[in-house]
């Protein structure tokens, strides 16, 4: 719910203008005056941005982060972007726009903010604005109405001063007609390749000389730790039998959740996304929507929309054809729900843009907003409550279990006893594989055994559908092998890593020979390109090379250095560049114009905003980040 607050309370013409100078998405921060808080983070100008604030946007940054890489975020993301730094100057740039706008002269009455409460669809029964269920909904989220009030001020307020500044943002038609001529332009090169594959053959592996290479390379074969387990699993499962739930705990815990059973609609999309970043040039995104637009015109021909996700999209969806599964709203970008909302199932949408890029949806399934009965509900809450109920169960057996263990001196006298738990047996295994029986493939199960070294016993270890009690009978550390141990695999790395090498050597040779000869060397197979513009399809000639060869053009035919492309390197030569037709429909060239003028608004707002820092007193509690 509170997701749909900040949702409405913010601006899309905000989103669109701080996506482009900030790394993080923008949600609107609920204020307040706070000028007496001991544990401000920052001042601006007298106006103290307590440190809740700021934890509350870090979070939501990094859940966008998450979002974005597929719910994982990659080892030390967070600590290479420097992100505490950049969300807090992030709040300060807010600060000092509201600050910048109140200063212009803009007012926002407390009429403007009533209305912009009561277009807000969550604060609405029967299709109308509600008193009651306003404020039932803020308490329900720790919100006063005051401060949601100031937050929707607060949102208001920036919304116009952007306003204010796009009316100063203008492009001039020689400025456009330049662009157009450079998005125009075509250069048609020579190109060649030397692949390592070709030198395999000619690397000789001597004794002397892997044994050398090995002393730089051995912490590639470095073996991961392993551990050998006696161990002891207590299943909820067994234990279900011993709890007992009866009707009127059914009836309070339905009536404790009763917005779980009161379910809004869902609907299931795949949607296919041609990805755009808010640097990237308005040539790049003009290639961009063309892309989208060609794969749009064989989705209405009638081609596979899963298939074509799988080779065209760019999100982590691709691999299940774009299926984005069931979802509600207020769980995706606005311009993409809208449009998700509008379809009828098996609708596919026209192009989508959203901060992400260009989309294609196709809606699937539409699951009709429904409630469940008491009567509905009841299996899946007895399930819950004996789940709940057998833990304690189970946690009491394995404790007990736990303490004969440590009366008996050792699991394995444990295991000698009357009444012992079955202990079972491991052999070796590495984190990254785990035993597969049973309760021991659960990943904590592993993570436990791992934080042991030999000899040691866990405490109880919680698992998916039990406890455990881990004993290491033995464990292997991480080890770099000798040589001979590994000598097949160390000669295969070896052999193709000096295959590169002689491949790049060689190119570079070739390269040097070109450019002082200012000719195409003899002895590497030449060819020759179609024109190629600066975006769209380049043949068989990797990407790379028309990139570095159009920074190039005019100023020199070959390269400075080779062009690599995984282990086969590249030499061109600039042949020809010419100027195409120089003709753009009229589409895209106001898209174009759109795109120009928003880099031209972004830049006056950049100046706006570097000016009122360089008047604005800005103090900040560094030791607060740490």
């Amino acid at each position: 719910m509170l997701n749909i607050l900040r949702k409405n309370a913010q601006s899309v013409v905000v989103q669109a203008i701080v996506v482009i100078i900030a790394l993080v998405f923008i949600f609107w921060g609920v204020g307040g005056k706070m000028k007496d808080n001991p544990n401000a983070l920052a001042v601006v100008n007298g106006k103290e941005m307590p440190y809740r604030d700021f934890q509350q946007r870090y979070e939501q940054t990094v859940e966008n982060y998450k979002q974005q890489f597929g719910g994982q975020l990659p080892p030390g993301l967070l600590q290479g972007t420097e992100l505490k730094e950049q969300v807090l100057d992030q709040l300060i740039r807010e600060e000092l726009l509201r600050q910048g706008a109140e200063k212009t002269g803009i007012i926002i009455s407390k009429e403007a903010i009533q209305r912009k409460i009561k277009e807000m669809d969550v604060f609405n029964v029967n299709g109308r604005f509600d008193l009651a269920n306003y404020k039932a909904v803020l308490e329900r989220n720790r919100l006063s109405p005051s401060s949601f009030e100031a937050g929707i001020r607060n949102d208001l307020l920036t919304t116009r001063i952007l306003r204010a500044i796009d009316s100063f943002a203008v492009v001039p038609e020689q400025d456009v007609r330049n662009w157009i001529d450079h998005i125009d332009q075509e250069i048609k090169v020579a190109y060649g390749s030397v692949q390592s594959d070709d030198y395999i053959a000619q690397v000789q592996v001597t004794d002397d000389a892997l044994a050398s290479w090995y002393e730089t390379a051995k912490s590639r074969y470095k073996t991961a730790p392993q551990r050998k387990l006696l161990y002891l699993v207590f299943s909820f499962e067994d234990d279900l039998g011993q709890v007992t739930v009866n009707d009127e705990a059914i009836q309070s815990y339905y009536q404790d959740h009763t917005e779980t059973y009161n379910i809004p609609e869902k609907r299931r999309a795949r949607h296919i996304l041609f990805r755009m970043t808010a640097e990237d040039s308005p040539e790049t995104k003009n290639a961009k929507k063309a892309q989208a637009e060609k794969v749009l015109a064989r989705i209405r021909a009638g081609e596979d929309f899963a298939k074509l996700a799988g080779q065209f999209s760019e999100d982590a969806t691709k691999g299940q054809g774009g299926d984005l599964g069931f979802f509600a709203r207020g769980q995706m970008v606005q311009p993409f729900e809208e449009s998700v909302f509008a379809l009828k199932k098996g609708g596919v949408s026209d192009l989508v843009e959203t901060p992400f890029g260009f989309h294609i949806i196709k809606l699937e399934e539409i699951t009709p907003a429904q409630t469940h009965t008491l009567a509905e509900a009841t299996p899946s809450i007895r399930r819950e409550l004996e789940q709940k109920g057998v833990k304690a169960i189970t946690f009491k057996r394995a404790s007990s279990a736990y303490e004969a263990i440590i009366r008996a001196g050792s699991m394995v006298k444990y295991s000698e006893t009357a009444d012992a738990h079955p202990v079972l047996k491991t052999d070796f295994f590495t984190q990254d594989a785990p035993p597969k029986e049973g309760m021991a493939k659960d990943p904590a199960f592993a993570q436990a055994a791992f934080g042991l070294r030999k000899g040691e016993l866990s405490s109880l270890v919680e698992i998916a559908n039990g406890y455990a009690i881990l004993f290491v009978e033995d464990a292997k550390d991480s080890v770099v092998p000798e040589l001979a141990a590994v000598r097949d695999r160390a000669i295969v790395d070896y052999t193709k890593e000096k295959s590169v090498e002689l491949a790049r050597t060689t190119a570079e040779e070739l390269l040097h020979k070109a450019r002082e000869q200012k000719e195409w060397p003899a002895s590497l197979a030449r060819h020759e390109s179609d024109y190629l513009k600066r975006s769209g399809a380049t043949g068989a000639l990797p990407e790379n090379i028309r990139q570095d060869a159009f920074s190039r053009v005019d100023r020199e035919d070959f390269p400075d250095k080779v062009i690599a492309a995984d282990t086969t390197f590249y030499l061109y030569q600039i042949l020809d560049s010419r100027q195409g037709k120089g003709e753009m429909d009229a589409a895209k060239r106001r898209l174009l114009e759109q795109q120009l003028h928003e880099v031209e608004k972004n830049i006056l707002l950049a100046d706006w905003l570097g000016q009122l820092r360089k008047e604005a007193y800005i103090w900040t509690n560094a030791r607060m980040l740490q």
